[in-house]
């Protein structure tokens, strides 16, 4: 494997941890925040 190769692997991998906890917040957020705000039927 190349050098660039390692650096792009190191970089998707990042990328991937930073999306997946920016993930985590977001759906956290919309749990909190759709409880109580729907009607129910």
């Amino acid at each position: 494997m190349s050098k660039n190769d390692e650096e792009r692997e190191k970089r998707l991998a990042e990328q991937l941890r930073e999306n997946l906890r920016r993930r985590k917040a977001q759906s956290r957020d919309v749990k909190k925040d759709s409880k109580g705000s729907m009607p129910e039927e």
